[in-house]
């Protein structure tokens, strides 16, 4: 199913149009491609009714299978962002607990909070960590040096 405030955020947007998937682009273009040729195929062997492919196609069959693959990509994008939301959820389970148990300051858990919430996932926060490291290992390393 769409998610409902895509299709307000697009509304008011207007975005949901302009943005088309790499994969709606393959569909559209498979799609008008087997139009065309069953148009023009049947055009070439003299059927007289050759035209109403192409109404029905493009009316019809290209709506529905850019319904379809949007369909799919809302579906999978989805459980992409239930996975995220539940590494989000335990990593700040975990911080509850350290925090509960004494191991963090107020200070601390504040801090590590705000810190899970400005990264998206949680390799991102592992990058995040990474570098303040590094940088921490570069000052040190300038401040021995003077």
């Amino acid at each position: 199913m769409t998610d409902p405030k895509r299709i307000v955020d697009d509304a008011i947007d207007g975005a949901g149009d302009d943005e088309d998937s790499a994969l709606e682009e393959l569909v559209a273009g498979v799609v008008m491609g087997l139009i065309f040729l069953v148009g023009f195929g049947l055009l070439a062997l003299g059927v007289s009714w050759f035209w109403i492919v192409f109404p029905v196609g493009f009316a019809g069959v290209l709506p529905a299978a850019i319904a379809l693959v949007r369909i799919y990509e809302s579906r999978r994008g989805g459980d992409a962002d239930e996975s995220l939301t539940t590494e989000t959820e335990d990593a700040l389970e975990t911080l509850r607990r350290r925090y509960a148990t004494g191991e963090l300051s107020e200070e601390e858990f504040e801090a590590k909070v705000e810190r899970l919430l400005e990264t998206e996932t949680v390799a991102d926060a592992r990058k995040t960590a990474e570098s303040r490291r590094t940088t921490r290992e570069d000052e040190a390393t300038e401040y021995e040096r003077s």
